[in-house]
């Protein structure tokens, strides 16, 4: 793979870690960070996916339509949905003492530690947080593939190292559990070109 050094990073990590991605009711604005309408968790061992999970939350804001859009749920439908507070254990339960791995953590990061906050959730003991957007920035710029100011989109990398697009089979819509294994995919991808 051409620019490989580039990703020599991805080859540090452990074989065993979480990925985590989360649909929400929007962007960041005036009034904060949107809530969490689903947080998806890939759990990777042996850098296989060895199983993977979504929670549906209940929001306390409205989804926009523009976040609709994108993940397809609808104010009706997360009304059905549980709180965050009553899923927190197994969710805790899970992220507890791994490593982290988000595609955009910018986003999807902070968001958690406000809800978690919000609702008075104790955060777990993590080892830390890769976010594999800004692991990949320079390698994609070097590649002359389209970039954020975050760096390549999940789309972007999907493509570019030709794995399996999973969103294709959900009509292009983005899903957090079919985000987070995305990811998980595309770390494992990299991580033997690399």
């Amino acid at each position: 793979m051409q620019y490989r050094e580039l990703l020599w990073i991805f080859t540090q990590l452990p074989d065993n870690y979480v990925v985590l991605d989360t649909e929400t009711t929007g962007l960041p604005d005036k009034n904060g960070l949107p809530d969490i309408v689903t947080l998806g968790l890939a759990i990777v061992e042996e850098r296989n996916v060895a199983n993977s999970l979504e929670f549906k939350v209940k929001p306390n804001k409205s989804i926009s339509k523009e976040a609709q859009s994108v993940h397809g749920i609808t104010d009706q439908q997360a009304e059905a949905f549980k709180p965050l507070k009553s899923q927190w254990q197994e969710i805790s339960s899970i992220l507890n003492g791994r490593l982290v791995v988000i595609h955009n953590a910018s986003f999807d990061w902070p968001i958690l530690l406000n809800q978690a906050t919000q609702n008075s959730l104790e955060m777990p003991g993590i080892s830390g947080i890769f976010c594999s957007q800004k692991a990949a920035f320079p390698w994609a710029q070097s590649m002359q593939l389209e970039c954020s100011s975050r760096g390549p989109s999940l789309d972007t990398l999907t493509s570019a190292l030709e794995v399996e697009d999973l969103r294709a089979k959900e009509n292009g819509l983005h899903g957090a559990r079919i985000d987070a294994v995305q990811t998980a995919q595309l770390v494992e991808a990299i991580r033997r070109k690399a």
